[in-house]
């Protein structure tokens, strides 16, 4: 049990910091290099990339974060084991603000997206884009820190399992 209790933590540590890295990444890189472009590039490349995001990779570690730090948690119950579960728990709710923010705000902009027309044959592309870039970019934001956050807890959880064991 002790094996698989830290191995559950460590896939827990691991898919949470490449979700919290891809979400990280989208903050300070890629939505504010969309930012300087045209209306058309922006939301061309936001469809493009919703509609390649979803593959096994990042359903692994999106849904892997929560999957395992659940078993995390639950494998961390016994009293030999219980001291970390306050960080995993803390991690865990964390993440579920991440899931929370990624389908109330970020998910249904991202659908607004792949509803409107063929980008050439949209009349305003400023209103689109107006309508998705600002609220997804607040979205991502509170979705990288909070991730960011989670990783951290799970970290340091991973830390002192490892004290305890030592």
């Amino acid at each position: 049990m002790g094996v698989l209790s830290t191995a559950s933590l460590f896939a827990a540590t691991v898919t949470t910091g490449l979700t919290a890295g891809l979400f990280a990444a989208f903050a300070y890189a890629v939505m504010p290099g969309l930012a300087r472009t045209d209306d058309r590039t922006l939301v061309l490349a936001m469809r493009r990339i919703n509609e390649s995001i979803l593959n096994g990779w990042f359903a692994v570690c999106f849904g892997g974060a929560l999957l395992f730090t659940l078993l995390a948690a639950a494998l961390h119950l016994g009293a030999e084991r219980r001291a970390v579960l306050p960080w995993i728990v803390a991690g865990l709710v964390l993440y579920l603000v991440v899931l929370g923010v990624t389908a109330v705000v970020n998910v249904p902009l991202n659908n607004v997206l792949a509803r409107a027309d063929d980008v050439d044959d949209v009349t305003d592309l400023a209103a689109l884009r107006a309508r998705f870039e600002v609220t997804w970019v607040r979205g991502n934001v509170v979705r990288a820190v909070a991730s960011t956050g989670a990783f951290g807890l799970l970290a340091w959880a991973l830390v002192a399992e490892g004290r305890l064991l030592g």
